[in-house]
């Protein structure tokens, strides 16, 4: 097989306007792949870590320079001559360079773009799709995308506490119906926000950020806004959350603050009630990150209330990391993962994470980040791994359409193949 010759990094912008890198790896038959790296702005504690230069006179302390220069010295010359088809044996080198839990050596942006390059041209040495080239002959699964239209906490500059609020439209038969469901609803939405007198400005994900006051105010938007667009809600198009409570929390959990709930210094069984009473009253079908990182207690007793119920996705929680993702499944907390590869920085370790998830029956949501690029390796990844769920953001911003755009012609590439996920993926909610 084609031997790596070439890798090269440079530094560019991500949808922020933050400085990220992209790699590109180049084998001596002449194959060619590039990769750029996403950026959090809700992060993990337990992420590995992202290498920022430091240095105030550039990009406020943001520059990546030294990722850069890590990925065309160290990692150019420990990978050049290994066989590009091999992705183990790269990501194992670039784990065995970096030496460090964390990749706090050479950073995991630095990794990552190395390794997703790599398989990108590991993909075109072999005549394949990436999504093909990381899954089977039998990949075909297109999965429901959950759009997220409505965005506070991080992702915007508006008293919502409450960090996303999405669109699934899970009960259609084929990924482009569910993605043109989806769309119409977010135009929906524009047009009762303009109604209001409201702000139809977006926020870093693409959904709009209005000042709402309270989650039900948002819900009832969302709600109103399935029906303008002349859908179900609850049967064709249904909701879900991301609440980044390690956010308005501590990494260890209470107190919570969500001012504008009514919770000023709320316990985890209380910010558990009160997602029971979300659940009575819409067609909530997952809710993210609804407890701290480190709130192992409060999240045992909130998948006990709530798990035969509703998808409880672990993000800041598991952080893409099997150790993590072990001592959940151990402890019987949460019930589904989000997968992010730059949380854990190679290829190799998030197919292994979501091999770990999947086959203890946990759901699996790939997902972009709040800094993206136009590259569109997570649409690949969740076709490849027949996760059923990807959060790639709202239907603008065309960080995020490209990803959906990517989804449309794997699915117009599969043909009579080609599965939609649909709404069973959410088993709990749904009765499946």
């Amino acid at each position: 097989m084609p031997l790596i010759t070439h890798i090269h990094a440079i530094e560019i912008l991500d949808s922020r306007g933050n400085p990220s890198l992209e790699v590109d790896v180049i084998a001596d038959d002449g194959s060619f792949g590039r990769a750029a790296v996403p950026s959090g702005a809700s992060t993990g504690h337990a992420e590995a870590l992202e290498l920022r230069d430091g240095n105030q006179n550039r990009y406020n302390g943001k520059g990546v320079l030294q990722a850069v220069n890590n990925v065309n010295g160290t990692l150019y010359e420990a990978l050049a001559g290994i066989e590009i088809t091999d992705q183990i044996r790269i990501d194992r080198t670039l784990l065995e360079i970096d030496g460090t839990d964390n990749k706090s050596n050479l950073g995991a942006n630095a990794l990552l773009g190395v390794s997703l390059a790599a398989a990108k041209c590991g993909a075109k040495a072999s005549d394949l799709p990436l999504f093909r080239y990381l899954g089977d002959d039998q990949t075909n699964i297109l999965p429901v995308p959950l759009l997220n239209v409505i965005n506070g906490g991080a992702h915007a500059d508006n008293n919502l506490d409450v960090q996303e609020f999405m669109l699934v439209p899970a009960g259609f038969d084929t990924f482009k119906e569910a993605l043109r469901a989806g769309t119409e609803c977010f135009h929906a939405l524009k047009k009762l926000l303009n109604e209001k007198g409201m702000s139809t400005g977006v926020g870093d994900e693409g959904g709009f950020a209005p000042e709402l006051a309270t989650a039900r105010e948002s819900l009832d938007l969302l709600m109103a806004s399935i029906e303008t667009a002349g859908f179900r809600p609850g049967d064709q198009v249904y909701v879900a959350l991301d609440v980044a409570a390690g956010e308005v929390g501590t990494r260890e959990g209470p107190p919570y603050r969500l001012p504008g709930e009514g919770l000023e210094d709320a316990s985890s069984e209380q910010l558990t009630d009160w997602y029971a009473s979300l659940l009575a009253s819409y067609p909530l079908v997952s809710i993210e990150d609804g407890l701290g990182d480190e709130d192992w207690n409060g999240w045992k007793k909130l998948t006990e209330a709530l798990g035969e119920k509703v998808q409880l996705v672990g993000d800041d929680l598991f952080v893409t990391n099997t150790d993590r993702i072990k001592r959940g499944l151990s402890e019987g907390i949460a019930n589904a993962v989000l997968i992010k590869p730059n949380q854990i920085g190679t290829l190799s370790e998030t197919l292994a994470a979501v091999k770990l998830a999947s086959s203890s029956s946990y759901g699996v949501m790939i997902s972009h980040r709040s800094g993206e690029t136009c590259d569109t390796t997570i649409s690949d990844l969740a076709v490849a791994s027949g996760c059923g769920q990807i959060k790639a953001g709202s239907a603008s911003r065309g960080e995020r359409i490209a990803k959906y755009n990517r989804l449309l012609r794997i699915e117009e590439s599969l043909g009579e193949m080609a599965s939609f996920a649909g709404a069973t993926t959410f088993r709990q909610a749904v009765g499946n």
